[in-house]
């Protein structure tokens, strides 16, 4: 019996998702809930499991290629009798006990089992009666693609997790191309980005990047003979600007600044290194403005509020769930931390680690990235001073942190070095004054000058 499973929906309201690499081919048995597909949603890499058990027939859509939920994906051959039928992840009430479909394992973001993703041999070639057509989609460039097929000299192909193919795949890598250096050979991030000849530079030790996260794009050669290129836009981009659009053109936005002298919180830092208490929680300058966001908003609630134009209300948070925009291979991604106000200063580092870890592996959930209610964003690790971010769609506000750089202050009466870092604010004029605005960024700044002056504002 044939079974047409379509593209079910993955959640979070979306409705098409790109194929980044299927782990099945046409001839492969496959068990139930096996991982056969690496689909990528606006918002995550998401394995797709199979609703049966039995051998791939068709591939109806090739990899990299955005399907929309409830097309075909793929046939299966089950046994029985020939009578094709489709099949989306619910079960069929009507067919008989040893036909229905079982219950999926939930679909959940892309993780690596063992070090790689699990996948079975094939056992047989592809069904003579199966168009080849339908099997095989067109041939793609080598270098844009994430799962070459096995070579003829060892019958394997590049061992890598589905976030490192999705990486090799947007910065046009080929993976035979790769040394892996992982173990039994896999293939990891930093192999991938070893290839690219141009990266951010690291920043300084107080530069406090997102821990671990680094993007890079392919070196372009201005003198190169094509003039132009011409790619798609994706998923993920494809959000993005749908909610910078968004925002600039709903919200009226206000941006402020303020320079502080920070010498005391980098010196605070230092102290806690050598805390043996301390010296491994990992706090950094980001966990700290972290926590004195979360005091100033308890101060100035309506930098914590959203603007509800259905309903004719404004929507007031009694809880902080902090976003943090954070660069990723996939492209821009605000994740947040749950309850960030209730955390102090060791849980929110141990918090913005967790979310590290998530992103460099690429396995940040949808749910992660929704619920947001205030973002930050450290610009300084690209060694900028200042910007005028934009709002992440539902927030108030959103603050943006500079480079702490070395530089001639007025300190007690004198001009000495100091450790000095430039804030930047956003706000939605619609939920905020300006002097709340300025109230919120005052409040910030004080702490981060002074982080005695804590114990006045709690």
């Amino acid at each position: 019996m044939i079974k047409v499973f379509k593209l079910p929906d993955l959640g979070e309201g979306l409705t098409e998702s790109e194929i980044v690499a299927w782990l099945v081919a046409p001839g492969d048995a496959v068990t139930l809930n096996q991982h056969i597909a690496d689909v990528e949603t606006a918002k995550a890499v998401v394995e797709l499991p199979s609703p049966f058990a039995g051998v791939v027939r068709v591939l109806h859509q090739p990899a990299g290629v955005v399907v929309h939920v409830g097309e075909p994906i793929v046939s299966f051959d089950i046994g029985g009798a020939d009578e094709p039928t489709v099949s989306t992840p619910k079960a069929d009430a009507v067919a008989p006990a040893e036909q229905r479909e079982a219950n999926l394992v939930g679909y959940g973001p892309a993780v690596e089992r063992n070090g790689h993703p699990q996948r079975r041999a094939r056992t047989g070639a592809r069904d003579a009666s199966v168009p080849a057509a339908s099997v095989e989609p067109p041939a793609a460039p080598a270098a844009a693609s994430v799962e070459p097929p096995a070579t003829a000299a060892t019958g394997e192909r590049p061992r890598s997790t589905p976030p490192v193919r999705a990486l090799a795949r947007d910065l046009g890598i080929d993976l035979y191309t790769v040394t892996g250096t992982g173990k039994d050979g896999l293939i990891t991030r930093d192999d991938v980005r070893a290839r690219i000849t141009e990266s951010v530079p690291a920043p300084d030790r107080h530069g406090a990047r997102l821990p671990g996260v680094t993007t890079t794009q392919p070196a372009m050669s201005l003198g190169d003979a094509v003039r132009e290129t011409r790619s798609p836009i994706k998923s993920l981009r494809k959000l993005t600007a749908a909610a910078m659009v968004q925002s600039a053109f709903t919200a009226p936005h206000v941006t402020e600044f303020l320079t502080i002298d920070v010498t005391p919180t980098v010196e605070l830092l230092d102290s806690l290194r050598a805390d043996r208490q301390f010296a491994d929680a990992g706090i950094g300058i980001l966990a700290v403005v972290a926590k004195a966001l979360c005091l100033a908003v308890g101060r100035t609630p309506s930098l914590n509020t959203r603007w509800d134009e259905p309903a004719g209300e404004i929507v007031q948070f009694h809880h902080v769930n902090l976003g943090v925009a954070a660069a990723t291979p996939r492209g821009l991604l605000v994740p947040n931390i749950v309850d960030a106000d209730r955390l102090d200063l060791r849980g929110l580092a141990a918090a913005l680690a967790d979310l590290t870890t998530a992103a460099r592996a690429g396995t940040t959930t949808p749910a992660a990235l929704s619920g947001g209610t205030i973002t930050i964003t450290n610009i300084g690790v690209f060694g900028i001073d200042a910007g005028t971010p934009i709002l992440n769609p539902g927030e108030a506000a959103i603050l943006a942190m500079g480079a702490i750089r070395s530089r001639p202050w007025e300190y007690r009466g004198e001009v000495a070095l100091r450790k000095v870092l430039t804030l930047s604010l956003s706000f939605d004029h619609r939920l905020v004054d300006g002097e709340q605005g300025s109230r919120f960024l005052a409040d910030i700044g004080t702490i981060l000058a002074d982080p005695a002056r804590v114990l006045t504002m709690v």
